[in-house]
């Protein structure tokens, strides 16, 4: 039986979370970051990673490096690039994807405090030629250094915190409905006897 104490911090974390913010793995497939950016994305408040994996394998995380936090994570399988942003796109979202090349804006000139998902490539090759079509907005984090980019879970942070930022200026108010809300508690008090 859960703590009163266990209760109150459940319900604070999911009033908190952010069912209008999606961040998209495509093609990770190196665990120790897939594992970081699942922890990043609990730690920023991020209800729902959507991951792209068409390997017949399971997706890698290490319990060790995410601490566990993908169990607090609404997290969605696709095995296609055009599944997964169709969906999200016939859903309303924007899509903000990653990207290197020079149409790439910096990442604090999109505006963040509507429906978004946020899409990441894979550790060699980044998004997809089909994810970058998809986007509405390629976004990149500017570089100072030699090195051409982040580490994926770095980049993850960085851009995360930022629409956190965006959303608290703007008086950020979306939530879960009281239904969602009361099945993702019911879900995540039963995680607590695991």
């Amino acid at each position: 039986m859960p703590t009163r104490e266990r209760i109150a911090k459940v319900e604070r974390v999911l009033s908190d979370r952010q069912p209008d913010l999606h961040i998209v793995l495509e093609e990770v497939t190196n665990t120790h970051n897939a594992s970081a950016v699942v922890r990043t994305c609990d730690a920023a408040g991020v209800l729902n990673l959507d991951v792209i994996y068409a390997a017949d394998e399971p997706f890698p995380v290490n319990e060790a490096i995410s601490t566990r936090a993908e169990k607090w994570l609404n997290l969605t399988r696709y095995s296609s690039t055009r599944e997964c942003l169709l969906r999200l796109k016939e859903r309303g979202f924007a899509i903000a994807a990653t990207h290197l090349g020079p149409e790439a804006v910096p990442y604090t000139e999109v505006d963040y405090s509507r429906p978004v998902a946020i899409v990441f490539g894979n550790e060699a090759d980044g998004i997809s030629r089909e994810a970058l079509a998809a986007a509405d907005h390629a976004i990149r984090i500017p570089m100072s250094g030699m090195a051409q980019s982040l580490n994926l879970s770095v980049s993850v942070g960085i851009i995360l915190y930022e629409v956190l930022r965006q959303r608290r200026l703007a008086g950020y108010s979306s939530s879960l409905s009281p239904k969602k809300f009361e099945s993702f508690k019911k879900k995540w008090l039963n995680l607590n006897n695991e």
